[in-house]
């Protein structure tokens, strides 16, 4: 993504267990509350929310516990948004960042399945990346004019 200025991050490690999910739902609440609320360009902080459990959650759940997970929470500038990754020790790829075959019926009952596909769904872009130490999973949310932001 092509940015002009400065851009703002966080990188925070995280327990590998099921708190670290709560708690990465917070930082990136804190992060993105704490922009002035006046200014252009902020993302949506409850689907930025949503979206980190649901990395956070796989991570946990799909890497082993042999090291921490790494939070890292960007603020682009003009014209605004964020991009957030999840790094996890394991060099395995997560799963299709794409929408499921609609030939093959989704389960409502099914409590797995549907993580990925939501943030393909709810952000602007996704993927993944290898890393020295594992990979890092991501998503990017675009900012959202002042005027279309609810209260």
């Amino acid at each position: 993504m092509d940015t002009t200025g400065p851009a703002t991050s966080w990188r925070i490690r995280l327990p590998h267990t099921t708190a670290a999910v709560p708690i990465a739902r917070a930082l990136v609440r804190t992060a993105l509350t704490d922009i002035d609320p006046g200014a252009a360009g902020r993302p949506d902080s409850e689907t930025a929310e949503l979206l980190t459990a649901e990395l956070v959650a796989n991570a946990v759940e799909h890497t082993t516990g042999a090291g921490p997970i790494e939070l890292v929470v960007e603020l682009l500038s003009a014209p605004g948004g964020c991009q957030i990754e999840v790094h996890d020790s394991q060099p395995a790829r997560p799963g299709e960042l794409v929408c499921p075959d609609p030939e093959v019926g989704v389960d409502p009952w099914q409590e797995h399945g549907r993580g990925l596909f939501l943030i393909r769904a709810l952000s602007s872009d996704c993927g993944h990346r290898p890393t020295a130490h594992g990979k890092a999973v991501w998503f990017t949310l675009p900012g959202i004019p002042a005027q279309r932001r609810h209260p």
